[in-house]
């Protein structure tokens, strides 16, 4: 199978602008991101509505694709950028332009999932551990996933599910494994198709998660493991725990 990745990457953010431009270690924060998936993948491409982000790929060598400005979500992006450029690629593999530290192992996980030939998307989850804490499963902004005995995805959630009963919550993370998702996807060329050309659902306008649309209209979505924890960045304050992560793996 060949796979192809797209970086989504946007100037415009409200809680943090130019931000696929910020310097990490003396490198926009989107070379580290590339450099990390090329070598990967067959083929990388940063998608992006914006000439300053296409001047910096290309100052930097990468291959990047301009697209609409008008895109509701990352996954439509991916969508218009494939087919300006994935012509003979069977995977679209969506990377967050915001995730620096991605690692091969993760890369590696999701693509695993295709081995399976029923699956139709791939997305990755990190288990909680324990001295995560309490706060860490109850924080919103990190959605939770449970999974069904084949590794599909049953649900999507901000909320901590599943709700164990007659267990106090500060036994949770001891008394059973919350899976933390991780938001990297891949798609078979043609659902990312199919999907794109969904209207939003009721379960996605409730939680802000696109993908329990996809849940909702019938598709599978496969769940590869991960052990590692990286850094995403989505407010200069993540820059900054950022560059002292960056300092400390480079031992500087």
């Amino acid at each position: 199978m060949k796979f192809i990745g797209i970086i989504p990457a946007r100037y415009a953010s409200t809680r943090f602008p130019a931000k696929p431009l910020a310097m990490l270690g003396g490198r926009p924060v989107i070379r580290r991101v590339y450099e990390q998936v090329e070598g990967v993948l067959d083929e990388v491409y940063v998608a992006t509505d914006d000439e300053r982000i296409e001047a910096a790929v290309k100052d930097f060598g990468g291959k990047v694709v301009m697209t609409s400005a008008n895109h509701k979500s990352g996954t439509d992006r991916c969508y218009e950028a494939y087919t300006k450029v994935g012509n003979g690629y069977d995977v679209v593999v969506n990377i967050q332009g915001d995730e620096p530290f991605i690692r091969r192992s993760q890369l590696e996980a999701v693509k695993a999932c295709f081995d399976d030939a029923v699956t139709q998307i791939a997305t990755l989850v990190k288990p909680f551990a324990p001295e995560d804490g309490l706060a860490a499963l109850e924080n919103p902004n990190s959605p939770k996933v449970v999974v069904n005995k084949n590794m599909n995805a049953l649900y999507f959630s901000r909320s901590v599910i599943p709700y164990l009963r007659n267990v106090a919550k500060e036994e949770w993370l001891k008394q059973h494994t919350y899976y933390k998702h991780i938001g990297l996807y891949a798609y078979r060329a043609e659902v990312l198709k199919e999907i794109t050309a969904l209207p939003q659902s009721p379960l996605e306008l409730a939680e802000s998660l696109e993908q329990l649309r996809w849940l909702e209209n019938g598709y599978t979505i496969k769940v590869g493991i991960s052990e590692v924890e990286t850094i995403g960045i989505d407010t200069p304050q993540d820059l900054a725990r950022a560059e002292e992560f960056l300092k400390q793996r480079e031992g500087r």
